[in-house]
């Protein structure tokens, strides 16, 4: 009988990747109520020991050994080995929720989404703050946004240093403008610097929308606070986002005219963890087949909006190094 049917049976999972991430899932994955959590999965014998002994589950030696023992899994590896790791695991016909980015291409992106659609499995991507409470309450008062500004700050830490901080930090940014707007984006103008790694550590971004909205995002990983806020306008409002608090506050006109006066009010939020939210809603579609809320669709798009981002910044880059970028004064 399928899992559908069955609405008392718990949701047999493994994490693949006993690192941060995937230390996380496994907590998860282990507090709720529905999931049993079976393995983990980790080249590295210790470290995946650990993650195991800590949460009272077992060590597999390889994904393989999922194949039949597992209904789903989250993968919580180096971004080069997502789709590699992720489609074999759909081929052994398991559900999968594939850390963000998806892939390290839209190549492979297509590969994932392909061999879910071959097996008809759950493929979720884990644009994990599309289930921020601050999100979730800014989505049903959504009408026509025209401006956002977007800051994603962080402090250097040693981590998800493989990848340039638009794949990182911004890429959240980015896939939850396109849920907001819903059109596609008409021009880009981006600028990024490596600061402590060889990889782009601090960017940022003005993107133009065909509905006419535009956005300005800024993220970072070498800042010396902490900022995770969006703040945007649409007809006769002002939206902010907290991402760290997980609230949402909204600001409207309720009297116009030459001394206006300003009704302000925090959207109704469930104060619940964005990762619990995400791993819930991650089963709740495996047992019921209904598609994700971030589906392998949503990942790409992110994904494929990010290489445009990366592509302008290289864009930037070599411009200068042309000297194209001439000031005033070198002109006189």
């Amino acid at each position: 009988m399928s899992l559908e049917t069955q609405p008392g049976q718990k949701i047999r999972v493994a994490v693949v990747g006993a690192g941060d991430f995937g230390r996380n899932h496994a907590r998860v994955y282990r507090e709720l109520d529905d999931a049993e959590l079976v393995g983990i999965v980790d080249p590295n014998a210790e470290r995946a020991a650990q993650v195991a002994a800590e949460f009272s589950t077992k060590v597999f030696p390889d994904i393989e050994s999922l194949a039949g023992r597992v209904d789903a899994v989250s993968v919580a590896v180096p971004t080069v080995e997502h789709a590699r790791v992720g489609c074999r695991l759909l081929e052994f016909g398991l559900d999968v929720l594939v850390e963000k980015p998806m892939a390290a291409s839209l190549a492979e992106a297509d590969d994932l989404l392909s061999a879910a659609s071959r097996a008809g499995r759950v493929l979720q991507v884990g644009h994990l703050e599309r289930f921020n409470p601050a999100v979730v309450a800014v989505m049903p008062v959504l009408n026509r946004p025209l401006y956002f500004e977007v800051h994603r700050l962080g402090i250097f830490t040693p981590r998800s240093l493989d990848i340039d901080v638009v794949y990182d930090v911004m890429i959240h940014d980015l896939d939850i403008l396109l849920a907001f707007v819903d059109a596609p984006v008409v021009d880009i103008k981006a600028i990024g610097i490596p600061v402590l790694t060889d990889k782009v550590d601090i960017a940022h971004v003005r993107l133009d929308f065909a509905s006419g909205a535009v956005a300005n995002v800024t993220a970072s990983r070498v800042s010396t606070e902490r900022v995770r806020k969006m703040r945007f306008f649409q007809q006769h409002e002002y939206i902010s986002l907290d991402f760290t608090r997980r609230d949402a506050l909204r600001v409207r006109v309720a009297e116009p005219g030459p001394q206006p006066k300003f009704d302000f009010a925090a959207l109704p939020a469930e104060r619940e963890e964005p990762l619990r939210a995400e791993l819930r809603s991650f089963l709740e579609s495996v047992r019921t087949r209904r598609a994700p809320v971030v589906d392998g669709a949503a990942g790409r798009r992110a994904l494929a909006l990010a290489d445009q981002v990366m592509a302008g910044i290289l864009e930037h880059a070599r411009r200068v190094q042309l000297g194209a970028f001439v000031t005033p004064q070198a002109n006189r």
